[in-house]
């Protein structure tokens, strides 16, 4: 007897927002990096374009090269369908857009001078978030607290003593993000 596999869209959030990452990836070589500055990237713009807001969100999908977007995207494929889950799609596209709108703001009003893209906030709230899966009222759990100190830690240093492209702070506010949710979130 032969067992029949097929293939399951088991995380329809986490494939769906991957795929966009992807598809953001490709128009941006395709276009020469238009889209990816028009659409896919956060800056200092006009409040009078509609870019602007479209930005707030659509940072996110956005990614500087295949190296930044596989990055991200390993980390969101392993800890996201665990998540998507526990907590439903609808709170992880919730956690998502709240991640993507709080640090495109937090990036335009801070660093006027600078491009901001990448799934990077999000993949740190999973991380957190993922640390918190279990939690039981009244207990705060070990992982959180060395999760959060390896990550974040290694965040907060490195946005003091490293010279690089890769914004801290996002990272430092998606894992507070995932850790607030988490505190406060009923699984589903």
């Amino acid at each position: 007897m032969s067992k029949k596999y097929k293939l399951s869209f088991n995380s329809p959030v986490i494939l769906t927002f991957v795929f966009i990452c992807f598809a953001a990836l490709i128009a941006g070589y395709i276009t020469g990096g238009f889209t990816t500055t028009a659409l896919f990237s956060i800056y200092r713009s006009s409040f009078r374009s509609p870019f602007t807001y479209i930005r707030f969100i659509g940072h996110v999908f956005g990614h500087a090269g295949f190296s930044h977007f596989i990055n991200n995207m390993m980390m969101i494929l392993v800890v996201g369908p665990l998540l998507e889950e526990r907590y439903g799609s609808k709170r992880i596209i919730e956690i998502i857009i709240i991640t993507a709108i709080i640090t495109g703001v937090v990036h335009f009003l801070f660093f006027p001078r600078y491009a901001l893209l990448g799934a990077s906030g999000v993949v740190f709230a999973f991380i957190i978030l993922s640390s918190i899966t279990d939690i039981r009222e009244g207990e705060i759990p070990i992982t959180l607290i060395l999760v959060a100190a390896l990550y974040l830690g290694q965040q907060i240093y490195d946005g003091l003593f490293v010279a690089d492209n890769v914004s801290n702070l996002t990272h430092i506010i998606g894992g507070i993000i995932g850790g607030i949710i988490g505190m406060n979130s009923k699984q589903k």
